[in-house]
């Protein structure tokens, strides 16, 4: 591959407007006991969720199916921007956060070497906020995997969380 590569593909993209300030889908975003509800896509839970929030940190995640079958998450941060950015890599895990290739747990997955995940939360004003997802796969791939619907269907479900939020805090 080019050593630009990751600029020449189209990268996977999901964005999301939520009637919320862009505190709160913040808050809703990194903090384990507001992930836990949101991790994973519809019919997933997420029984585990640590988090050392900060650059150089690391988290792990487990997603759960209804069938009790685990899938394991580790994301390592490389940049944050509060309120703003925070550009990640995530990859998959064992349950004590040791990586693993794909395909050793069963999932097909290209990723753009190179690149990083980059989320970004934009303050729209009104208080409504637009999450960006910008992933570190293909387009392509990731609508022919599942990965974006996946992706959708969680953003879904952290509306659900950021929705609970605002009444909280509103």
């Amino acid at each position: 591959m080019k050593e630009n590569a990751a600029s020449e593909v189209e990268r996977m993209v999901v964005t999301r407007v939520f009637d919320a300030p862009r505190e709160l889908v913040w808050k809703a975003w990194t903090e384990p006991k507001y992930v836990m509800q949101w991790w994973g896509p519809k019919d997933f839970t997420a029984p585990v969720c640590r988090m050392d929030f900060r650059v150089g940190g690391k988290s792990l995640f487990c997603m759960k199916t209804r069938d009790g079958q685990e899938f394991w998450n580790a994301i390592e941060y490389h940049e944050i921007v509060p309120l703003e950015k925070i550009v990640s890599s995530m990859y998959f895990s064992d349950a004590e956060g040791n990586k693993m290739e794909a395909e050793e747990v069963g999932i097909e997955h290209e990723a753009i070497d190179g690149a990083f995940d980059v989320t970004l939360f934009e303050d729209l004003g009104d208080g409504r906020t637009k999450l960006t997802q910008i992933g570190n796969e293909p387009m392509e791939s990731a609508r022919e995997s599942g990965q974006l619907e996946g992706w959708n269907q969680i953003l879904e479900k952290l509306a659900d969380v950021v929705t609970g939020l605002v009444k909280t805090n509103g």
